[in-house]
């Protein structure tokens, strides 16, 4: 797949793909951002693509690889601040 031929079907999946993000986040700002940076992604990693594989089923699986991902981080930072600040009422 050349270069050109992987960049338009990475945007014909791109309403798709919102619908998607929308689905995950619930939130239309994140659901954006979620997209902006599955899109990023694919780019940067498009190299890895097989060829003759399913390339809709590649590009959503970065997006909720992404997502997942995001969500451990927020998590683990929202437990980190949470767990600092009971520690700093208990003094």
């Amino acid at each position: 797949m050349t270069t050109m031929q992987f960049n338009d079907r990475l945007l014909g999946l791109q309403d798709k793909l919102l619908y998607f993000a929308l689905s995950l986040t619930a939130n239309d700002e994140d659901a954006r951002d979620l997209l902006q940076e599955t899109i990023l992604k694919a780019l940067t990693y498009r190299k890895q693509f097989t060829a003759n594989t399913n390339f809709k089923a590649w590009v959503f699986t970065i997006m909720k690889n992404t997502f997942i991902n995001n969500y451990r981080r927020n998590q683990k930072t929202r437990n980190t601040f949470d767990g600092n600040e009971d520690a700093a009422g208990g003094l």
